[in-house]
């Protein structure tokens, strides 16, 4: 690549060879069809096989270099499972073709058939028979030797980044498998995989806010879905006994390393359990698609070892708050002394607050940093629990957990909420402090009142971050680094 030339100059001189192309009646773009018989790594694993018997096979994939020479040449194919050398020669595959595999250039697509040897210096390649070009590359690839490291530019430009920088597929290919693995362990346990409505007339399930579309027809506003939860009880209450989801939820919020506007959840509900029987099986989930997708139970994630093998940790929102910030707020009985304590550490407090808000701004504040190793903090206050059973013995918390791992909270689970008239006094309390000023507040879904009043058998709920799962898993540090087209905001 010559340095003085810049890109859309190179840009031109492609256009006149796909044009000089056409002109002879070699258009690239009319191939529609080329038949693949084998892959980089197939071939370089049964090497000895193929070469032996000198069978005829064929490879397709993007030139990644090239070293043209008087009657013999080489390049180097890049496919789907990585790279493998051609060796090409005049004697071979003919003049014609000869010479116009000379004027391919690096990022084009080509076709090359032939058999498999091992040059001088023991690499193991495929001699061409034939050559074709399928597709014509009109761009010129990032420059070898410093790639593409502009990080938001590969977010932006994936396609790119996944040609140039190779080793990031792996992190894709692992995101598959994780998923597949959770499937086959939810499978195997009697669940059953649904569809819900991404399309929402209420937004519900969480606390967040939603994105706002409308439906032109019905002139309707309408919610892309901020959880899966709602739906999915409805099948309990239907007798779907065991349901899961997988599936895309939107929240108009922030965008950070662990926040992304659209992201995947899992959602899963289980009846004739609680949210303990929903620890033992996040617990034993985790485990089990480790060391399915892994090999292993210890996984490496920044400065940190986490251990998904040994028994996670299991506190309550009370305790850890007292562990880390000697609070003890099963002392603390009105809310004026949470506010005037809540005060005393510097902490905001809204006017819509309850104890049980304070309590979540101390954990937050002086908890969850502190959370590296798998713990499931149980037992949240009734305020930010409003889907959640209270705890029989102590109702101003509820039987519900969440899983922190390296800091961040990975799972979310309930005893799920059965009574329809405590339900709906948790709704009409959720539309007071809509109205006082909470946007991640919910409103009133009277059909879902309406399936509990059917009655909704205990129920045990979870949902998991599938980002998070998957950043954890493969050392990510940012949630874009495990999502294929990340949300970015549009360049100018």
């Amino acid at each position: 690549m010559d340095d003085h030339i810049d890109y859309s100059e190179q840009t031109q001189i492609r256009l006149e060879k796909l044009e000089a192309l056409q002109a002879s009646g070699q258009d690239p773009f009319q191939q529609v069809k080329y038949d693949v018989t084998h892959h980089s790594i197939e071939i370089k694993e049964n090497f000895e096989t193929l070469e032996e018997s000198a069978t005829i096979i064929s490879i397709a994939g993007r030139i990644m270099s090239r070293r043209v020479m008087g009657k013999a040449s080489f390049c180097d194919i890049q496919d789907r499972d990585g790279r493998i050398q051609v060796y090409v020669r005049r004697d071979d595959i003919g003049e014609e073709l000869y010479e116009a595999f000379k004027h391919y250039d690096i990022g084009d697509i080509a076709g090359i058939t032939g058999i498999v040897i091992k040059t001088k210096t023991g690499e193991i390649s495929l001699k061409a028979k034939s050559v074709i070009l399928l597709a014509k590359s009109l761009q010129v690839l990032p420059e070898k030797f410093h790639g593409l490291k502009d990080q938001e530019l590969r977010y932006r430009k994936r396609y790119l980044d996944l040609i140039v920088n190779p080793d990031i597929k792996d992190v894709f290919l692992k995101r598959t498998a994780i998923i597949k693995a959770i499937r086959t362990f939810l499978d195997n346990r009697g669940y059953l995989e649904v569809d819900t409505p991404v399309l929402q007339t209420i937004a519900g399930g969480a606390s967040a806010r939603p994105f706002v579309t409308k439906h032109n027809t019905l002139h309707l506003d309408m919610y892309l879905r901020i959880a899966l939860e709602l739906p999915l009880k409805r099948l309990i209450v239907g007798g779907l006994e065991r349901v899961y989801e997988i599936g895309r939820v939107f929240r108009n919020e922030g965008m950070s390393i662990r926040h992304n506007p659209e992201f995947t959840m899992l959602e899963l509900y289980e009846a004739y359990t609680d949210y303990h029987g929903m620890m033992d099986l996040t617990e034993t989930m985790l485990r089990e698609v480790s060391q399915k997708v892994l090999g292993v139970t210890t996984v490496p994630y920044g400065d940190h070892t986490i251990d998904l093998g040994k028994p996670f940790e299991r506190l309550t929102m009370v305790e850890a708050v007292k562990k880390y910030s000697n609070v003890d707020f099963s002392s603390i009985k009105a809310l004026e002394e949470a506010q005037d304590i809540a005060k005393a550490h510097h902490l905001k407090v809204e006017k819509w607050h309850g104890k049980g808000h304070i309590l979540e701004l101390f954990f937050d504040e002086y908890v969850e940093k502190h959370l590296i190793q798998p713990t499931f903090i149980m037992d949240h206050p009734i305020e930010i629990s409003h889907l959640t059973k209270s705890k029989p013995n102590d109702p101003g918390y509820t039987e519900r957990f969440e899983l922190f791992i390296v800091g961040r909270e990975f799972a979310n689970a309930y005893s799920e909420l059965n009574d329809p008239i405590d339900q709906r006094r948790r709704f009409q309390h959720q539309e007071q402090m809509k109205n006082a000023g909470d946007e991640e507040a919910t409103a009133i879904d009277e059909d879902f009142l309406m399936a509990l009043e059917y009655g909704m058998p205990p129920t045990g709920g979870m949902g998991l971050g599938i980002e998070r799962l998957i950043m954890l898993l493969t050392n990510a540090y940012s949630i874009r680094d495990v999502m294929l087209f990340p949300t970015m905001k549009p360049t100018e």
